[in-house]
C-alpha cells in the first residue's frame, strides 16, 4: 500500500533518509532549473554580444535576488507554517497560512514590477553600470520585470507545492519553464539575431509557462482544499508566514544589497586597476552564476529538509529531526567538497563556456574562482542549519545566520579591504566571510542539538 494512502502522514513514520532523499532530489532539481534561467541567458548572450552582455546581466541580478526574496518569504513562510499546523493536527490554519502566501507573492511581485518600471534607469545606475553597458541593461531588464510577478509565484510556489506531498509535481513546473527558456533562447538569440531582448523574452516566456502549472496544481492541492477565501489577507496568518519566511528573505535581501556594493565596488576598483570597469563585472556576473548551480544543489538540499523537520518538531519527533539535519549536512558536505575541487582545477574551463575574452579577462576570472569561492567547501553549513532552524519555529535564529555571511562579515569586509589591497580586497573578502559564518553555524547548531529533547 502506498504510504501516501495511509491515515499516518508518511513525513513522521517513513525512514528519514527515505523521505530527504523523496523531497530533495525534486527540490534540487527544481533549484537547479531556477539556475539554469540565469546560465542560458549567460550563455547566449555571452556568445552573441559578449563581455558587454554578460556584465549587463549582472547588472540586472540584484532584482533576480529580489524577486527570490520574495519567493521565500512567503514560500518558506507558508510552507513552514503549512507544515508545522498539519504537525499539530490543525488542516484550518495549514490552509490559510498557504492561501495568504500566495496573496502574499502576487501582490509584492506586482508591486514590485511597476516600481522597476517607473524607475528603471535610476535603478539601474544605483546598482553600478557604467554608460559602456546601460543600453544593454535596460532592454534586458524592462523585458525581463514582466515575469516578476510569475517569477516569484512559480518559486515560491514550487514550496507550497513540496509542503502538500508533491516534491515532483514543484519539479515539472520548474523544468518545463527552462526547457521552453532554452529553446527559445536558441531560437530568438541565434535563429533570429535578437540580441539581449531575445534572451528576455525567452526568459519571461518560460516564466509564464511554468507559472501556469503551479496554478494549476495550488487549485487542487492533495491534502487541502484551497479556496478563494482562504487567500484573503488575514493579519494573524500572514504574520505567521512572513515570521517563519523572513530567515531565508533577509538572506536574499542581504544577497542583494552585497551584490549592489560588490557592483559598485568592482566598477570603481576596476577602473583603478588594469582590467577596466567592465572586466570585472561581467567576470563577478558569470562566476555568480555558476556559484549559483553549486548553491542551488544546497538549497535543494535545505529546502527537501524543511518539511520533514517541521512536520516532526511539530510531532515532537526530536529524533527524526536531529537524524534528517545530520543527514543533510553530511550530504551537503560532500557536494561542497566536490564543487570546490571543480571551482580550483578548473576556472579557466568554465569561463570558457561563456564566450571569448582578453588574457586580462581570463586572469581576472580565474583569480575570482580561486580566491572568492576558495571555503566552497564549508558553504553548506550556513543555509542549511538557517533554515532548519526556521522550520523548527525558531525564526530568529534562523535569520541571525541568515545574515552572518552577507551582512555582518562580507559587506564590512568588501568596504574595507580594498582601501589596503585594491581589487583584490574584493576577492579575499569572500573566503574570511565564508569561514566565519561556517563557525557561528555549527556553534549554533551544536548547541541546539544538546537541548534535553533531542538526547533520545
Amino acid at each position: 500500500m502506498e504510504y501516501e494512502n495511509r491515515t499516518e502522514n508518511p513525513l513522521g513514520v517513513l525512514p528519514v533518509p527515505v523521505l530527504l532523499k523523496k523531497f530533495a532530489v525534486p527540490s534540487i532539481i527544481a533549484m537547479l532549473t531556477s539556475a539554469l534561467y540565469n546560465i542560458v541567458d549567460q550563455f547566449f548572450i555571452g556568445n552573441s554580444v559578449g563581455a558587454l552582455g554578460n556584465a549587463a546581466t549582472n547588472i540586472a541580478f540584484p532584482l533576480s535576488t529580489a524577486c527570490i526574496s520574495i519567493a521565500l518569504l512567503f514560500g518558506i513562510g507558508g510552507a513552514s507554517a503549512f507544515n508545522l499546523a498539519k504537525g499539530r493536527g490543525n488542516e484550518e490554519e495549514a490552509v490559510h497560512c498557504m492561501g495568504n502566501a500566495i496573496t502574499g507573492m502576487v501582490v509584492l511581485g506586482c508591486l514590485l514590477l511597476c516600481i522597476t518600471q517607473l524607475f528603471l534607469e535610476p535603478m539601474i545606475r544605483l546598482f553600478g553600470a557604467p554608460d559602456s553597458i546601460m543600453e544593454y541593461a535596460k532592454t534586458y531588464i524592462r523585458i525581463t520585470s514582466l515575469g516578476f510577478p510569475v517569477l516569484i509565484l512559480t518559486a515560491g510556489g514550487g514550496h507550497l507545492i513540496r509542503a502538500d506531498g508533491s516534491p515532483k509535481m514543484s519539479m515539472i513546473c520548474n523544468v518545463t519553464g527552462a526547457i521552453i527558456n532554452t529553446i527559445l533562447d536558441a531560437l530568438f538569440v541565434f535563429g533570429f539575431g535578437w540580441g539581449i531582448a531575445g534572451a528576455a523574452w525567452a526568459t519571461v516566456i518560460g516564466q509564464y509557462i511554468s507559472v501556469m502549472l503551479v496554478i494549476r496544481y495550488l487549485s487542487h492541492c492533495k491534502t487541502v482544499d484551497l479556496k478563494p477565501k482562504h487567500l484573503k489577507p488575514a493579519a494573524g496568518y500572514m504574520k505567521t508566514d512572513v515570521t517563519l519566511g523572513a530567515a531565508a528573505c533577509s538572506n536574499q535581501l542581504a544577497m542583494m544589497v552585497v551584490q549592489l556594493v560588490m557592483n559598485k565596488s568592482l566598477t570603481y576598483y576596476g577602473g583603478l586597476s588594469s582590467y577596466g570597469q567592465e572586466i570585472p563585472l561581467a567576470c563577478a556576473g558569470i562566476i555568480t552564476k555558476v556559484n549559483q548551480v553549486f548553491f542551488s544543489i544546497i538549497i535543494g538540499i535545505s529546502q527537501g529538509l524543511q518539511p520533514i523537520v517541521s512536520y516532526n518538531y511539530g510531532a515532537k519527533q526530536y529524533d527524526r529531526v536531529k537524524k534528517g539535519y545530520l543527514l543533510a549536512a553530511k550530504t551537503g558536505l560532500t557536494i561542497s567538497v566536490i564543487a570546490f575541487l571543480i571551482f580550483q582545477i578548473f576556472p579557466r574551463q568554465i569561463i570558457a563556456i561563456f564566450g571569448n575574452g582578453s588574457e586580462e579577462y581570463i586572469r581576472f576570472a580565474v583569480s575570482y574562482f580561486r580566491i572568492f569561492l576558495f571555503f566552497t567547501f564549508l558553504n553548506f553549513i550556513q543555509p542549511i542549519t538557517s533554515n532548519s532552524f526556521t522550520a523548527i519555529g525558531k525564526p530568529g535564529l534562523g535569520m541571525f545566520l541568515s545574515l552572518t555571511r552577507q551582512i555582518l562579515f562580507l559587506l564590512p569586509l568588501i568596504v574595507i579591504l580594498p582601501f589596503f589591497i585594491g581589487i583584490d580586497g574584493i576577492l579575499f573578502a569572500g573566503p574570511i566571510a565564508d569561514g566565519l559564518a561556517g563557525a557561528v553555524a555549527v556553534s549554533l547548531m551544536h548547541r541546539e542539538l544538546k537541548r534535553p529533547e533531542y538526547q533520545v
